[in-house]
């Protein structure tokens, strides 16, 4: 902005000095016509006084209107070239400032994209530290769960693991040996509670029809309250499956229902209780 201001100064100098020039030269042209209005005067002055004896008021009068003429024209001249120059001024100024105003667009433009090209660093720069952060985050995330990662079983070798599978199968097939000496025990005791003692050795004929008729309603009694309580069961699981589907389309999911698991050998029981159930019937009906 200083070089601009100094070459405006300079400018503004030589016109200045361009001014005074044109000025100090209509000065000298002026006095010029003048003396050569003077002397075209005076020369004719004696011309008409050597050739002619007109009035020397016609003279006089002729040469005021002849200096008023030359007047009237320097300064029309004078005029034409201070608006000449006024106007060469006004385009030099208008000149000076367009090319002021895109030096100074230039300039703002370039100030733009300085700033624009060291932001766009700058974020170019946080993101990959960002990202050199992610990087050795990750890698000690890694690292870290690679150290604390341990293997199968505490990290025993082969044998030890298969020693203590063997170990946790023996124990687990005692505990369901266990477990079902324990329900063969209760469910002895349960019978034995509900069966009668039955001493046949001293009773006649009539007491053992009364006693059969006697066990046979108690196994009648018995297999009515299973059949209650199998169709208890029965209806408790209807519901909960009921239940469960209306929650699970509530939900919007769908679950497999749970299936009633069946034992292979409660089943042959039955089919080997209802068989002795019908021979039973048919020795009491003889």
């Amino acid at each position: 902005m200083s070089s601009l201001e100094e070459r405006r100064e300079a400018r503004r100098r030589r016109r200045q000095q361009q001014e005074e020039a044109e000025s100090s030269g209509v000065a000298a042209e002026e006095e010029t016509s003048t003396r050569r209005s003077r002397r075209r005067g005076t020369e004719d002055d004696i011309a008409t006084e050597e050739t002619d004896s007109a009035p020397a008021a016609v003279d006089s009068t002729d040469n005021a209107e002849a200096e008023r003429a030359a007047q009237e024209a320097a300064e029309a001249e004078e005029r034409r070239r201070q608006e000449e120059a006024a106007e060469r001024r006004r385009r030099e100024e208008e000149e000076d400032n367009r090319r002021a105003e895109e030096e100074e667009r230039r300039r703002e433009e370039a100030e733009r994209r300085r700033r624009e090209e060291e932001e766009r660093a700058e974020r170019e720069r946080l993101e990959k530290e960002e990202a050199e952060r992610e990087a050795a985050r990750m890698a000690e995330e890694q690292a870290r769960k690679k150290k604390s990662k341990r293997k199968g079983l505490g990290g025993l070798d082969p044998e030890k693991k298969k020693k203590l599978k063997m170990f946790i199968m023996c124990r687990a097939k005692d505990e369901l040996v266990r477990e079902a000496k324990e329900k063969a025990l209760e469910k002895e005791n349960y019978i034995n509670s509900k069966m009668p003692n039955c001493q046949t050795d001293s009773l006649s004929e009539a007491e053992l029809i009364k006693l059969c008729k006697s066990l046979h309603d108690v196994v009648a009694k018995l297999e009515e309250e299973l059949y209650d309580t199998e169709q208890k069961i029965r209806k408790q699981d209807y519901d909960i499956n009921a239940l469960t589907l209306k929650i699970n389309d509530a939900k919007g999911k769908f679950i497999k229902p749970v299936l009633r698991k069946v034992n292979k050998e409660s089943k042959f029981d039955k089919l080997a209780k209802s068989k002795a159930d019908f021979r039973e019937n048919l020795k009491h009906k003889e």
